[in-house]
């Protein structure tokens, strides 16, 4: 794999951008700025890789690359580092988080390597006198809120903070789920919003113990759901009709006869 040259072009088309004779719009451009159009990117990039297309990845991980060119440029701009100094950060950081592959160290299997990366981290952040005061304090606050209550839950299981065993977590379900149902109707929307976001995070920690991720779960069936409404508007859309005139059995009618018909 030969990249130098391609990335070399890449970083110099971004600073002809950002010259004076380059793009009045890119010359503009703010890290704050950038930093929303880096959020979309990313997520264009998980958007690609669900399709299963592997020219959409390509072409999205080149776009996520190029904001990511362009954001190191702005700070090297205002003298803080370049793109140079973004590598070979990465690249020390990473030899130093893999001491089993680079050094002498041995592991056994992927659940060690794990925990030498999150001593490996907090040794780093000791050195840098970084010690998060809390062992969540590592996880970043602005990843989206049901991501954020995965990572809080697996920092919390790894120092004992956890049920036992699903069947205690599920009891747990159970409670949170008649709490949720016992609010209801009660006109207290402060008290049902704490209620739904335990339910919600008991939810998170079951996923976590069922091995699968809640984001991937719910993205899933999100974009089942709006192949199901596509399906079902189509078919209604022959006959003249619209979702309002059909009442939510007959939805369900319609997208079971559609898979039996091999549209669904």
């Amino acid at each position: 794999m030969r990249t130098s040259g391609d990335f070399h072009r890449l970083v110099q088309l971004v600073e002809i951008l950002r010259s004076d004779h380059g793009c009045p719009w890119d010359r503009e451009q703010t890290p704050q700025e950038i930093k929303t159009y880096l959020l979309e990117e990313a997520y264009e990039v998980l958007e690609a890789l669900d399709s299963g297309s592997t020219e959409d990845v390509c072409a999205e991980l080149g776009d996520l690359l190029f904001h990511i060119v362009f954001l190191a440029r702005l700070f090297d701009e205002a003298g803080h580092f370049d793109v140079r100094d973004v590598l070979q950060a990465i690249t020390g950081k990473m030899i130093l988080r893999h001491p089993h592959v680079f050094g002498q160290a041995e592991v056994s299997n992927s659940d060690e390597v794990r925990q030498r990366w999150h001593e490996i981290k907090l040794a780093e952040a000791k050195g840098k006198g970084t010690s998060p005061a809390s062992f969540l304090d590592s996880v970043p606050r602005n990843l989206p809120a049901l991501m954020r209550a995965y990572r809080v839950s697996e920092r919390a299981a790894k120092v004992g903070f956890d049920w036992p065993d699903v069947d205690s977590l599920l009891k747990e379900l159970d409670k949170e789920v008649a709490e949720v149902n016992a609010s209801l109707g009660r006109g207290n929307s402060g008290k049902l919003a704490e209620q739904l976001g335990s339910l919600l995070f008991t939810v998170v920690n079951l996923s976590r113990f069922a091995g699968v991720h809640p984001e991937a779960a719910l993205t899933g069936t999100i974009a089942e759901f709006v192949k199901r409404s596509k399906v079902i508007l189509a078919h209604l859309k022959k006959g003249g009709r619209t979702l309002e005139s059909v009442s939510l059995e007959e939805m369900d009618a319609i997208w079971e006869e559609c898979k039996e018909g091999g549209e669904g």
